[in-house]
Formats: structure tokens, C-alpha cells, sequence
């Protein structure tokens, strides 16, 4: 079960889960933040029961790593870099790799794409879909959903294990089902781990609610 899909946990890390910073940085509900990274690990758990390959995905922002654009946008808002490299920042939260599963590191950068040998796993392992899991929403998860459609994998958010920094979630959602044809649903919905084949075949095409015809 769960052959060609794999979740995809994206920087749950202490910088984004964690401590008043965190908390401050998020700027809404912080009960809802814990219960997002509190449904992933759930997720997590839930994929491993089924078979299902749990990749995991983490940020270094190291200025050694960020790009000029990088740099000046951080001094230009005054934001500060964070998951350092060996710090307690940017060590996972709530979450830890089981003994074989495999960790991408993005360096100062959103999209898992760009970490060095993403996709060739991927590929290697023959999986079509993702479901995501982890932060943001409307940022690194966004970011790597937005590729991997472009790339020709099907995607699924778990919205309830994931929430957004900067747009409302409802948008996101939106958005991520229109331009992506994602599919978004709560972890608590058995069907992510029993999906339909990706290329479509067996499946039935419905238009997305609100969708323009």
C-alpha cells in the first residue's frame, strides 16, 4: 500500500515551531500552530503505518548561504536568519527521520527542489504524488507544490497539518486546488493514504467547488 506517494514533511524545525520567536513570528493563534506540527506528526505516523515513504525537508538559513536578494531583503526589513546550521533552531520539532527515511536540506532557499538530490529520489523511488505536510502554507510548501505540478506529480495538502504565515488559509486553499488541482484535505481523511493512481487512471474528473466553469 501507498506505492508511488510519498509525505513530504516540510521545516518542522524549532525556529518555525517553537519558543516566543516562533510564536511571535507566526502572529496568529499560537494553539493553532502547535496543533498543525501536533497533526503532522500524527501524519507522519500514519504514513509509515501504511507504507507510505516519509521524506523530510529542512531549512538552513545561514547567511553563507542566502543569495545578495536574500541578504538585502533581511536588512532591508530587519529580519534575522534563522535555522542555523547546528543549532537548536534548526533541529526538527516533534518530528524525527526513522532509520532509513531520507532528509533534503534547503539552503536559504523555499522550494524542496532546489535541495540537492530531491527529485532524483523522487524519481528513483517512482513517486507520482506528494502530500505535504509542515511550514508555510503559503510559503516552502507552496513553493514546492508549485514545482512539483510543473513537474508533473500530483499533489495533496493536509490542510490541518499546515497553516499559513502571511495569507489566509481559505486563499491558499484555493489557489493551490485551482492552479495545481491540488488536493486538500484534513490528515483525518483516510483516502490521502489509499489515493487514486496519479495519471488518472480510474479516476473521475470533478470540477473543483467554486471553480469557474
Amino acid at each position: 500500500m501507498g506505492g508511488g506517494t510519498a509525505l513530504v514533511v516540510v521545516d518542522l524545525q524549532n525556529d518555525f515551531c517553537a519558543g516566543p520567536s516562533a510564536t511571535a513570528r507566526y502572529g496568529h493563534d499560537a494553539a493553532t500552530l502547535t496543533a498543525v506540527v501536533d497533526n503532522a506528526a500524527v501524519a507522519v505516523e500514519q504514513a509509515r503505518a501504511a507504507g507510505i515513504e516519509v521524506v523530510f525537508v529542512r531549512f538552513l538559513g545561514d547567511p553563507v548561504h542566502q543569495g545578495a536578494a536574500w541578504r538585502r531583503r533581511d536588512r532591508e526589513l530587519g529580519k534575522r536568519p534563522k535555522c542555523l546550521d547546528g543549532t537548536w533552531g534548526a533541529t526538527f520539532h516533534r518530528v524525527a527521520p526513522a532509520p532509513g527515511e531520507r532528509v533534503f536540506t534547503k539552503l536559504a532557499c523555499f522550494d524542496a527542489f532546489l535541495s540537492e538530490g530531491f527529485e532524483p529520489h523522487l524519481r528513483e523511488r517512482g513517486v507520482q504524488r506528494l502530500v505535504l505536510a509542515g511550514l508555510f502554507a503559503d510559503v516552502c510548501v507552496d513553493s514546492t507544490a508549485r514545482t512539483a505540478f510543473q513537474k508533473g506529480f500530483a499533489i495533496t495538502v493536509l490542510n490541518d497539518c499546515t497553516t499559513s504565515l502571511h495569507l489566509p488559509n481559505d486563499a491558499v486553499w484555493r489557489f493551490m486546488t485551482l492552479v495545481y488541482g491540488a488536493r486538500v484535505m484534513p490528515h483525518t481523511d483516510a483516502s490521502w493514504r489509499a489515493l487514486p493512481p496519479a495519471n488518472g487512471e480510474g479516476e473521475e474528473w470533478t470540477q473543483p467547488t467554486g471553480a469557474p466553469a
